[in-house]
């Protein structure tokens, strides 16, 4: 029997700094990737492939800025910038909200804060967005 899964039932969390920062709507990124190392012998025989390093992609998350969740923290997250690190976690979750299987950790260092942006003439939510570099995930 499948067990599938939909866009909107995964868990995303955030640890940032050893405070727990609750749930996020969005994440995009994580994508583990290699570098690409082809060799060509000579005599024309086909190339071989060696591999190469992995890296993984920046993980950005986002959510609606609550404005007595998320607005008094906006500043100090600003200025964590570049110094500390975070743990975000994805899981799956079934149609009646509960957690499935072991979550995805991917861990690194703040990158980016963008705050709300504003638009007198826009009607969609205001959203918090966090960038990280990846360095572990597990």
């Amino acid at each position: 029997m499948a067990n599938p899964t939909r866009e909107d039932t995964w868990i995303v969390s955030l640890n940032l700094d050893g405070t727990d920062e609750g749930i996020w709507d969005k994440k995009e990124g994580g994508e583990a990737d290699s570098e690409e190392l082809k060799y060509p012998p000579g005599g024309m025989v086909d190339e071989i492939s060696m591999g190469g390093r992995k890296t993984y992609g920046n993980v950005t998350i986002s959510r609606f800025c609550d404005w007595a969740r998320d607005w008094p923290k906006v500043p100090g997250w600003m200025q964590m910038a570049g110094a500390v690190r975070g743990t975000i976690g994805q899981q799956p979750g079934d149609i009646h909200k509960n957690p499935q299987g072991r979550p995805l950790v991917m861990s690194g260092t703040l990158k980016r804060v963008l705050p709300p942006e504003p638009d007198s003439t826009g009607s969609n939510e205001a959203r918090v967005e966090m960038e990280f570099t990846i360095d572990t995930i597990s």
